[in-house]
């Protein structure tokens, strides 16, 4: 948690949409992405990519954004989708709901919705899945239930 924290590499920006252009219309990309006009449409990041979206102070989106990592420090009005990371910065402003898998949030950032975490699914662990008469030992569990087998006196 302190001095763990990996910041989002500075990527190369592929694509960039200047402080005095307006779209009308979805956007979908791959690589990165820097805004510094208005978008009034959808920004999606294309399937399996490392895309990165940048939204600078002076940015907006008026649309739904689906991109793996996010640097938001501008205006979007609509849902955020953010699979990898988020990061918020001071003047971040989001009316709708984000969902994440890692979330950054310093002070001054507002989010006006839900904040919704989003772990991706974990692979199926085959020892799980057997039945414990096989004699298979699975280990892991839940939080509780390795808090619990840790307690002083507890021989599970």
């Amino acid at each position: 948690m302190f001095g763990n924290s990996k910041k989002l590499k500075s990527t190369k920006v592929d694509t960039l949409v200047g402080q005095n252009t307006q779209i009308h219309g979805d956007i979908h990309f791959s690589g990165g992405l820097h805004i510094d006009g208005v978008v009034k449409g959808n920004v999606v990041a294309d399937s399996n990519s490392n895309a990165i979206l940048t939204l600078s102070e002076l940015g907006t989106i008026e649309g739904e954004v689906r991109v793996p990592h996010i640097v938001l420090n501008g205006s979007i009005v609509g849902d955020v989708f953010a699979s990898e990371r988020i990061e918020l910065a001071v003047k971040a402003r989001v009316n709708g709901n984000v969902y994440y898998n890692l979330l950054e949030m310093v002070m001054g950032a507002e989010v006006n919705g839900s904040l919704v975490h989003k772990q991706e699914e974990p692979a199926v662990n085959p020892a799980k899945t057997k039945s414990s008469d096989e004699g298979i030992d699975p280990q892991g569990g839940t939080l509780s239930e390795i808090m619990e087998s840790m307690q002083p006196g507890n021989q599970t």
